[in-house]
Formats: structure tokens, C-alpha cells, sequence
């Protein structure tokens, strides 16, 4: 199978940001609809070797974007983001749509109501394209299922695009949308935005509203996937904010996503350059060590850090895997045979914790999360690999021929901030010698996203995201 070259394939149409395509829908040299027209053809030629779509919403996303296109002609577009193309997982309800959630055993009936965060996309006029492919419920960190199939890397077709948000991630480095809305249970928005090479930000917990609640709880984020940090903070201001079906979100009030820079220079930060779980691949600690000497050269002043605590892949596995157990437990059983195998096994595993394991895991994890809210007071972030190993083959769990059992074993720098629900966020640093993406993740205090994502505009900058920016005059952050 041939790649699909990112750089390359999309049309000029496909390739704008967001400040670009509103600045020519303010002038009408570009509709929404041409752009829409223009994203569902770049879908469409991707789909049969990618597979990051379950379905493209052809006429509700052109009666959307000329609705759009009224009203930028009017001079009172929604918001900033009226008319952006804007793709949705297939984990998030989306009203007149089919969510299967990449299980068989889902009901086909369309959802009669939105997910908050796909709510205030719509409000904000965000041109819903299509839908994004996901494991079944998920569960793990690559992306295939028996209802929509595997889901492959652009970069090179054999290798896996990574998961649970893998459809959104190929979408969004292909050009098949500017938005992509991806969930985040133990790396799903990060792992896959590393793997295809992209802007992937898992926020602050609560940050974007979540209805109805996961079954994994509170590691389960809901955050935007991008080709640039610039968009994603456009995405993010557009989803957050206080939803009251959310009782997990709290009713505490986040900083405001300012587009205030951050300068790297003077800046302290801690490399955790080791993994919670499994190792590090020596080719991928090359890249971020060179990585961070770019970091230190642009003055910011680096420290090695450990994480606090210990036992964190089994403390993560504690939350999981009931999590898994609870999802399996609302199924039909005369339909378990039709779920993904590695599903039914960690929901078992779940299933045989005690009640007692779990509340002594949940105090754990609060020590946990305390000792990482100390940890980042002392440093303005923390950095690390956005994964310890390249993309590997479609279609597997894990590499073959390694130790790991389970994606968790590999995903060691993903993880640990699900339980600690700080922001992080994935910025495209460097290619392997193969020539698959290798991801740079920022991690801040919980709340400051928007710091975060000023951050990684500056790496991105750094680092020469050739996403950043298409034209010359906004190449800075």
C-alpha cells in the first residue's frame, strides 16, 4: 500500500487555518461551501486507504456551511469559528446521527440530542463534516474494530494511526477538517496526534463538559485535535465551559484561554524523560534529548524530574479496567461474543476488583494527583516523549515480538496525566529514520491550558511544525 502524503495531498482549500479562513470568509473571497465541498472531496480520497471516517455528512454539512455563508455575508458570523469543517468521534453524541461508539452492539438509532461539547460547536458554527472512527468504546490506544475496521497511518499505511482518537488524527494531518473532536481516557487524543503528526491537547479536566458521563470516569477527557496550536486554542475556546448535566465538571471557574505568547526563554522546566510503564525506545529518547537541547538553546532551563508515587500502570488499571467492567456490564450478554476480545478481558480483570481495591485506588490516585499539583508549582512545565516507541504494525494491540501485553505497558507517558488530569499537549517534534512522526508533549498546572497552548505555539515555531501557519505573515505564535 502506498502512503498518503500529508504535506502534499490536500488542495489549498484544505490546508488553511482557521485565522485564515476567517479572515476570507470576512472578505467573501472563500465561502464556507466551497471550503465544505472542498474538505468531504479531501475525505472522500483518503477513506479507502486511511479508513478515518465512518460516515461524511454531505448534506448537513453543505445546508450547514451555507447557512454560514448567509451569515458572514451579513457581517455576523456566530463566532470566529463560523464555518470552520469540523469532524466528531464516534464516542460523542451528536444529534440526528448514528453513534455506535465502533461496537456492533450499539444501537443503530440516531442520538435525538448533543453531546455539550458537539452542542457548542454547532452553536458556534462549526461545520460538521463527519464522523471519526474509534476502537470499540475506546478501550485501547490503537484504532480497529469489527463494525468500521482498521484504521491506518498516512505516513505509511501498514502502520497504525494510533487510538482511541485514530480517525480524527488522520483526518486532521490529511486535511480532511480543520477541527477534530477527540476523547482522551489514557493518552487517546495524544497517542494518535504522536503517532500521524499533529496538535493534540487533552485539557484540564472539566474543562469541556461531558454528557452523558464515560464509564471510565474522571480519566476521560474531551479535547480538540488540530494541525496547529493556534486552532486547537480556537477549538478549545469554543467547546468549554460550565454544562450543569456534568456533575463531574464542578462548578469551579477555569482561567481564561487568553492568546497571551509565552516566551521559552527564562522558562523552568522538568524533563520526565522516563516512562511510567514499559521503555523507552532508544531512537525516540535520541529525538526528544535533541528535542530539548533546541529547548535549552532558546534559553528555558531544564531539569530532569521523576514522577511522584509509584505503581502508577497498576493504579491506572484499577480505573480502567471497572471502567471497562461497568461498560460491559450495560451490554446485552447474548452479545459479548461479538465484542472485541482485549475489551472482554479487561473488563473481567475490572469485574474481579473488590469494592474496597477501588476506593483504596481512588485514595492513591488522589495522593497521586496532589503530589503532581506540587510538582508543577515548581516548574512553569514539565516535558517528555509523546510516546515511548514509534507507530507500529495496523491492526495489533501491541508491537510484535516486544514484551507488552496490553497498550498500557507501551503508553507510560500518556497515562499518568489521565489520573492527574493536568493540560497536556502533543506538538509534532522530528521524524524517525523510517519516516513516521514522533511527538513532543507540554504538560502545565491544571487550568492553565491556555499557558500550555501558548507554549506550543513557541515549540512549534521551535521545532518547525510545517503545520503551523500556511502563510509567511502569521508564522509567528
Amino acid at each position: 500500500m502506498s502512503p498518503i502524503n500529508p504535506l502534499m495531498g490536500a488542495g489549498e482549500l484544505c490546508r488553511l487555518s482557521v485565522a485564515e479562513l476567517s479572515d476570507v470568509y470576512a472578505k467573501g473571497t472563500v465561502s464556507p461551501v466551497e471550503v465544505a465541498e472542498a474538505t468531504i472531496a479531501r475525505a472522500e480520497e483518503i477513506n479507502p486507504g486511511c479508513n478515518a471516517f465512518t460516515f461524511l455528512d454531505r448534506e448537513g454539512a453543505l445546508t450547514s456551511a451555507a447557512a454560514s455563508e448567509r451569515r458572514w455575508r451579513d457581517g455576523a458570523p456566530l463566532s470566529p469559528v463560523d464555518g470552520i469543517p469540523t469532524t466528531l468521534k464516534d464516542i460523542v453524541w451528536v444529534k440526528g446521527w448514528s453513534v455506535r461508539y465502533g461496537s456492533t452492539t450499539t444501537p443503530a438509532a440516531p442520538c435525538d440530542t448533543d453531546a455539550p461539547s458537539v452542542a457548542r460547536l454547532r452553536q458556534a458554527g462549526a461545520v460538521f463534516i463527519g464522523q471519526t472512527t474509534t476502537p470499540e468504546f475506546g478501550w485501547k490506544a490503537v484504532t480497529d474494530s469489527a463494525l468500521c475496521g482498521i484504521t491506518r497511518n498516512p505516513w505509511n499505511l501498514e502502520k497504525t494511526a494510533g487510538g482511541s482518537s485514530g480517525g480524527a488524527a488522520v483526518a486532521a494531518v490529511t486535511g480532511a477538517g480543520v477541527f477534530h473532536l477527540g476523547t482522551d481516557g489514557g493518552g487517546s487524543i495524544r497517542i494518535p496526534a504522536s503517532f500521524c503528526g499533529i496538535v493534540g491537547h487533552k485539557p484540564t479536566f472539566g474543562r469541556v463538559p461531558a454528557y452523558p458521563a464515560s464509564a471510565f470516569g474522571t480519566v476521560a477527557h474531551i479535547g480538540p485535535m488540530t494541525r496547529n496550536a493556534a486552532d486547537a486554542l480556537a477549538m478549545l475556546r469554543a467547546m468549554s465551559g460550565r454544562d450543569l448535566r456534568d456533575w463531574a465538571q464542578g462548578a469551579g471557574v477555569f482561567p481564561q484561554l487568553s492568546s497571551d505568547p509565552v516566551s521559552l526563554a527564562g522558562t523552568k522546566i522538568g524533563y520526565w524523560s522516563q516512562p511510567a510503564s514499559g521503555r523507552l525506545d532508544p531512537q525516540m529518547g535520541a529525538l526528544i534529548d535533541a528535542a530539548v537541547k533546541k529547548l535549552e538553546a532558546a534559553g528555558a532551563i531544564v531539569e530532569h524530574v521523576s514522577l511522584p508515587g509509584d505503581h502508577l500502570l497498576d493504579l491506572f488499571h484499577h480505573h480502567w479496567f471497572t471502567g471497562a467492567a461497568a461498560r460491559l456490564s450495560a451490554i446485552p450478554a447474548d452479545t459479548h461474543g461479538e465484542i472485541d476480545p482485549g475489551f472482554l478481558d479487561i473488563a473481567r480483570q475490572g469485574a474481579a476488583y473488590s469494592s474496597t481495591d477501588l476506593v483504596k485506588a481512588q485514595v492513591r490516585r488522589a495522593d497521586f494527583g496532589a503530589a503532581m499539583d506540587r510538582l508543577l508549582s515548581n516548574y512553569d512545565f514539565l516535558v517528555s516523549p509523546g510516546t515511548a516507541l514509534p507507530a507500529f504494525e495496523a491492526g495489533l494491540e501491541v508491537p510484535v515480538g516486544d514484551e507488552y501485553g496490553r497498550w498500557t505497558e507501551w503508553a507510560g507517558f500518556s497515562f499518568p496525566i489521565n489520573l492527574s488530569q493536568q493540560p497536556a499537549c502533543i506538538v509534532p517534534c522530528a521524524m524517525t529514520e523510517a519516516g513516521l512522526p514522533v511527538g513532543f508533549q507540554i504538560i502545565g498546572a491544571r487550568g492553565e491550558d491556555a499557558r500550555v497552548l501558548a507554549a506550543a505555539a513557541s515549540l512549534e515555531v521551535l521545532f518547525s511544525n510545517p503545520y503551523r501557519m500556511t502563510h509567511d505573515n502569521q508564522s509567528q505564535p
